[in-house]
């Protein structure tokens, strides 16, 4: 239980710096942490405040009176030159926000906002209207450099000699080739691009860095159309994973960071939403190009113009840059908490709103502040090494492995392929494509709904078992008897119903989950490291596929990734929490939880639910394994002589 504070008398906030007075409260020590005393603090207190228990989730300012927050708003206004009536008001609604209506000192107009912010949530301002179709621009960026090369594929590969299923003059696989080109871009994000993302995005900003990184797309979409070798093909694509690798890193965060709670989840899943809108636009241009003629251009300008119309998008983002405001998260880590203020005020309804989630998101950065200024590479290390930080990593590695080996990245990049081999027509295959990419874009929609309402994790549980058995279709619609229409609508049934499930699930879920996943201080890491996954294994998909088709067949490569489905639903089982309608910050009592007991409670509530379920026994469900506990988390432990456990409840 945590001791007793005077009443009356405001406790400390943690330092931004150990030997500088915070500013708000009194402060009775100056001392400074070591390095293994703050890892092994951190490491105990995450592990003590997530153990299960009867308390109820509450908000850590409510462990003050409204008189002491009040102070609090007041004293931080003070300090960084920002309104003090505002401030102290603002303090005490993000103490109790639900309770606006009863606060005399909030204006009947600020609680119209406050009211529109609950009721209606979806009234949302311009600018931050702007913020969504910036990071929707920059997914269909993604999703067209992803889909236009599976038109491409029908004509380059035999102007370069790659891809017949035989060795070149030099002995190397041309499948392997073929396969290496494609994955290129995914290559360099994840070996290079995306262990980038935190050393730009500290010294360019979030908005800034998704500019740089859309130059490059650009500059190399348009590159990759004025290529004559397989291996400046290849330079050219491989150039292509810095913009792809590194904004894919940076969107995710950037949207999240700027989004109000109740609309997060739907927000971020934008990604994967527009990613689908590219990958479909990827496919029209393919089908507009496929009768170009060559024009005197050598191997033909049809696949050169499918290629190079991924600069598009990546043009249009260029030019929205500028008029949108940068991350208020980034803002207040770089110390400047005016102009987080100001770009909160412009993300949210009522300055009330700005100026409360300024100040809440200043307490609970408080936390994290003396991690402020560790080096990279420790950083990096303690993402591993303490259990709340390794918890979202293996989260967001788990939903990032499977994203690439539940299949779907071998349709999209050759799909107009399993379609000829499944009896179709090039024109057709790439009608079939696009038909592909319209059932991925409009069964992504439904998700803005259930991200938020079913949970991530319920719908991977649900989807991960229908996506094995597609697949299992898919594949044996091979075994009947090539070019019938029998083989036709069983691989094209099995293709579009895949997609419509994965649509649902394991698209618009992995990106979201890993944005929410990681503390402030090690997220830019901890995206990094969850997009290098993604496309690293994006990249072992393309190199392998057509060596896969080659060595199990048609059919046995696509029961190869049917099985990886049944593995990633236990894996979701056992290993991944749920993060639904919680704040970023407040995840760490979630992921401070092992993977050990987490296991262990999910395989007794399966059988719990077996039993009640299936066998009709009447027997109590399990408690709750998540109790978010009330607990002073805006102590520092240097203020006084207190030990660890009396900051918990």
């Amino acid at each position: 239980m945590p001791s007793e504070t005077n009443p009356e008398k405001p406790v400390a906030l943690r330092s931004d710096n150990p030997h500088e007075e915070n500013g708000l409260f009194e402060h009775s020590s100056n001392s400074s942490f070591n390095e293994k005393r703050r890892v092994s603090e951190l490491e105990s207190i995450h592990s003590k405040i997530a153990e299960p228990g009867q308390g109820e989730k509450g908000n850590i300012l409510s462990q003050y009176s409204e008189k002491q927050v009040m102070q609090m708003g007041r004293n931080y206004a003070l300090k960084y030159d920002l309104d003090p009536d505002l401030f102290a008001r603002a303090a005490a609604l993000a103490r109790t926000p639900d309770d606006f209506n009863a606060m005399p000192f909030i204006t009947e107009e600020e609680k119209q906002a406050l009211h529109k912010e609950h009721t209606k949530k979806w009234h949302i301002p311009s600018k931050l209207i702007q913020v969504i179709a910036l990071g929707s621009m920059a997914a269909a960026v993604q999703g067209m450099d992803e889909s236009v090369i599976n038109g491409a594929l029908l004509f380059y590969p035999n102007y370069m000699g790659v891809g017949k299923g035989e060795y070149n003059r030099f002995g190397y696989d041309t499948d392997m080739i073929e396969g290496l080109i494609n994955g290129a871009p995914y290559l360099c994000a994840s070996c290079i691009a995306c262990w980038m993302s935190d050393l730009w995005n500290r010294h360019l900003g979030r908005k800034w860095t998704i500019f740089w990184t859309c130059l490059i797309s650009a500059l190399t979409c348009f590159w990759q159309g004025f290529t004559n070798t397989w291996y400046h093909l290849f330079i050219a694509r491989f150039m292509l994973g810095f913009g792809i690798g590194i904004k894919s890193a940076t969107v995710p965060a950037y949207a999240a960071e700027c989004t109000p709670k109740q609309i997060r989840g739907a927000l971020v899943m934008l990604w994967q939403f527009f990613t689908a809108v590219g990958i479909m636009f990827g496919y029209v241009a393919c089908l507009a190009f496929y009768h170009v003629g060559d024009h005197g251009i050598g191997g033909g300008l049809n696949w050169r113009l499918m290629l190079g119309s991924a600069c598009i998008p990546a043009i249009i983002v260029l030019f929205q840059i500028p008029f949108v405001p940068e991350s208020p998260r980034w803002l207040m880590g770089k110390d400047r908490h005016k102009d987080s203020y100001d770009s909160l005020c412009q993300l949210r309804l009522d300055k009330i709103a700005a100026a409360r989630d300024t100040f809440y998101q200043y307490v609970l950065l408080q936390e994290e502040a003396s991690y402020q200024g560790i080096p990279t590479w420790k950083r990096l290390v303690e993402m591993f090494t303490i259990r709340r930080n390794r918890n979202g990593a293996l989260g967001a590695w788990i939903v990032m492995f499977m994203q690439q080996f539940c299949g779907i990245n071998a349709i999209v990049y050759y799909n107009s392929t399993i379609f000829i081999q499944g009896g179709f027509t090039e024109v057709d295959a790439l009608t079939a494509s696009w038909g592909f990419g319209m059932v991925n874009f409009l069964f992504a929609i439904p998700t803005f709904y259930t991200i938020d309402t079913f949970g991530r994790r319920n719908l991977l549980l649900f989807t991960f078992p229908l996506m094995a058995l597609f697949l299992i279709w898919t594949g044996l619609g091979f075994v009947a008897e090539d070019g019938t229409k029998t083989q036709t609508g069983i691989v094209a049934s099995g293709v579009y119903i895949f997609s419509a499930i994965y649509s649902a699930g394991e698209g618009p879920v992995p990106f979201t989950y890993s944005a929410e996943a990681f503390p402030l201080y090690i997220r830019d890491i901890g995206m990094g490291f969850a997009t290098a996954t993604c496309w690293f294994f994006n990249f072992i998909l393309a190199l392998t596929w057509p060596k896969l088709v080659s060595s199990f067949g048609r059919t046995g490569a696509f029961m190869w990734y049917a099985a990886w489905n049944i593995a990633g639903f236990f894996m979701v089982l056992w290993f991944l929490p749920e993060t639904k309608g919680l704040t970023l910050e407040e995840l760490d009592e979630v992921f401070s939880v092992s993977t050990r007991k987490h296991a262990i409670y999910q395989t007794k509530s399966i059988l719990n639910s077996f039993q009640r379920v299936v066998l009709r026994r009447h027997i109590d469900p399990l408690p709750p394994l998540y109790e978010h506990q009330k607990r002073l988390a805006v102590t520092n432990p240097d203020w006084n002589n207190k030990t660890e456990t009396a900051h918990i409840e």
